[in-house]
């Protein structure tokens, strides 16, 4: 099931069935997570009740405006490590995103005045349904309610001049985007076998598939929740494959205009202009 917030006549969760959407009644994602076992079937029943709405005419927010915690791990995919010469980590590297950082799934991406290094990283993006701590990894898929795409955006220069603290290079304002709705996790078989792709103005920039997870999801769940209490609607950002633009030769960033593209097979596009900061 894939599963929205958008904007039609106030905020409105629905079901998005090929290009149409059908209204639940509820208002909240993080709501409908906590709820799950008791909303699902009211959510499965919404296309039969009524003709819907056209995708095209509503406006598609991200499908969590504040998730509690977003985090997101370093160096997880082989090629990438490659071309930004780094050794291939022995343990996961995580940092964490902040709030105000998340953007809708076509909302333009804002280079900010004071950082003009911005880079792109598609990311296939797990959702958290239910509250766990030292969960183990033969039953960390139970904890996922869905998945979604993501564009981990980092501002590079505030990335590297941050004494090895990457979380303020990857949290600028609009930095990251997620969407186009999440798909529930029953529908989604295998999330280690997906194809995910990124373009930079039509040009395939980023192709590869979650499969060369250095650390799969369920293992990132667990190392996680060794640390901490994962809770509902909690986002994990599960790493991104080469072809970033600071890795490029010479490096190529985003300038004002740029259409960037993220793909997750079965998991649907999001789609961004970047956009000069005004004010």
């Amino acid at each position: 099931m894939k599963i929205a917030s958008y904007e039609d006549q106030g905020t409105r969760i629905g079901v998005v069935v090929g290009d149409t959407v059908f209204a639940t009644g509820h208002s909240d994602m993080l709501d409908v997570i906590r709820r799950w076992p008791d909303v699902r079937e009211d959510l499965l029943n919404a296309p039969g009740k009524g003709s819907g709405t056209p995708l095209s005419a509503v406006k598609l927010r991200a499908p969590l405006a504040r998730p509690g915690k977003i985090f997101a791990i370093g160096l997880n995919f082989a090629d990438h490590i490659e071309e930004m010469n780094m050794a291939r980590p022995t343990q996961q590297l995580w940092f964490t995103k902040a709030q105000t950082s998340i953007n809708g799934p076509y909302e333009p991406i804002i280079i900010a005045s004071e950082g003009r290094d911005v880079d792109y990283e598609v990311e296939m993006v797990a959702v958290v349904g239910k509250t766990g701590r030292n969960i183990p990894v033969e039953r960390a898929a139970e904890y996922v309610f869905g998945f979604c795409v993501g564009n981990d955006v980092t501002e590079r220069a505030w990335q590297r001049n941050s004494g090895g603290q990457w979380s303020l290079g990857k949290s600028f304002d609009t930095h990251a985007p997620i969407g186009p709705w999440i798909t529930t996790a029953d529908d989604v078989p295998d999330p280690h076998a997906l194809s995910l792709t990124c373009t930079v103005n039509g040009e395939t920039r980023q192709s590869s598939n979650t499969r060369h997870l250095i650390f799969n999801v369920w293992e990132q769940i667990a190392h996680l929740s060794k640390a901490m209490t994962l809770e509902p609607g909690d986002l994990i950002f599960t790493g991104t494959p080469s072809g970033v633009g600071d890795a490029l030769k010479p490096p190529v960033y985003l300038k004002p205009d740029d259409v960037v593209r993220c793909e997750v097979e079965g998991l649907g596009h999001i789609k961004g202009v970047l956009v000069e900061q005004s004010g």
